[in-house]
């Protein structure tokens, strides 16, 4: 963590941490555990009881492996929506695991409370949403554009898991504002959607 968290407590910086990642899962899964591991292998950042296994030698190496392969596979065409099928308990299951590791002198069943609803909820939604568009992208351009969202959704995956490591307040808001974005989104394709069928 850097000094722009001094004075600020704990709970709060772990909590905007662990939400930041959990919204990193929701682009891409492994990127965030790589940049925790070796946030967390060079002492950069400190994790909950339980889970100092993210900052060991192997897991690093597993995570640096999973990010380079997941990486490559989104640029399959037409692999990627079944990747994003698998991916999609697999975000909310990751989410929740950064959340829990971030959330330290908290009760564990109130930590894995927390982290089921916000970061695997936080996780699942955006992967929810990027899935979405990575489908409205295969309609309009036949998967030509597919190769350019991947690359969006990477970079995007790795800079907020950098600003949540760096600046997690920051982050915080950040996601808050993209969690509003998604269910502004949801709720205006549900209204077209029931006009539709009003239609019908």
């Amino acid at each position: 963590m850097t000094d722009f968290n001094a004075g600020l407590p704990q709970m709060l910086i772990g909590a905007a941490l662990g939400l930041g990642l959990a919204a990193a899962v929701g682009f891409r899964v492994f990127i965030p555990f790589l940049l925790v591991s070796i946030a967390a292998h060079s002492g950069q950042v400190h994790l909950a009881g339980g889970f100092e296994w993210l900052g060991s030698d192997i897991a690093l190496v597993m995570f640096g492996i999973a990010a380079v392969l997941e990486i490559a596979a989104y640029f399959i065409p037409f692999f990627d929506h079944l990747l994003d099928v698998v991916a999609g308990p697999a975000a909310v299951a990751a989410g929740t695991v950064l959340m829990a590791s971030t959330l330290i002198d908290m009760e564990p069943w109130l930590r894995w409370a927390v982290a089921i609803v916000a970061g695997g909820g936080t996780a699942g939604l955006l992967h929810g949403a990027t899935s979405a568009l990575r489908l409205g992208s295969t309609a309009t351009t036949g998967g030509a554009g597919n190769p350019v969202f991947a690359m969006f959704e990477t970079g995007a995956s790795t800079a907020m898991s950098i600003l949540a490591l760096l600046l997690p307040m920051v982050a915080f808001v950040l996601v808050l504002y993209l969690i509003a974005r998604t269910v502004r989104m949801v709720g205006g394709f549900t209204g077209r959607f029931m006009q539709w069928l009003g239609r019908g």
